[in-house]
């Protein structure tokens, strides 16, 4: 009989304003992609389960919180970041800013979350290939945080769900 461990995470969506953090939830939880772009006010929350390894297998209830990126970062954003068990890092390869952007965000939740799981993800590949100074910066934020990277695209739904079965096995490797 296969066995099955449900497991709760509380996962939060960081990157710079812009980056696609709802597009890849609403593509992730609603399989929808919305043209139309509409800025997220403080956070919307969405909860998706899916299933992750094999005996045993784990099944995964994430609460994603999804974050409005805001230019002055403010105590009241840190303070969602509270009991959080990891982070889906967006970056727009579309705009090579988005990365540079990555302490104002990330520190303070690693701050608040230092034993949370990360995963860096490299979004909007449909519409340019990567450039190389791209992928080096990518590689050695990697490098640095030792967490994987996953290219994506929310609108052609390109390893959206692989972000989040990745997360979950890092989940695992960590028990």
């Amino acid at each position: 009989m296969k066995q099955i461990i449900p497991l709760s995470k509380k996962i939060c969506m960081l990157g710079s304003f812009g980056v696609g953090k709802t597009s890849l939830v609403r593509r992730f939880v609603y399989n929808e992609f919305q043209e139309s772009y509409q800025s997220t006010l403080g956070v919307q929350i969405h909860k998706k389960s899916i299933i992750v390894g094999q005996n045993p297998s784990y099944q995964f209830n994430f609460i994603l919180w999804d974050i409005a990126h805001i230019e002055k970062f403010d105590h009241i954003i840190k303070n969602y970041f509270h009991g959080a068990h990891g982070a889906v890092v967006v970056f727009d390869v579309t705009r090579a800013q988005t990365f540079d952007q990555l302490d104002r965000f990330l520190n303070p939740f690693l701050d608040t979350n230092p034993r949370s799981q990360l995963i860096f993800v490299a979004n909007k590949i449909d519409l340019i290939e990567p450039t190389d100074h791209i992928m080096e910066q990518l590689l050695q934020i990697s490098k640095t945080y030792r967490r994987p990277f996953i290219q994506t695209s929310a609108k052609q739904n390109r390893n959206v769900e692989t972000v989040f079965v990745r997360l979950g096995e890092l989940f695992i490797e960590a028990e």
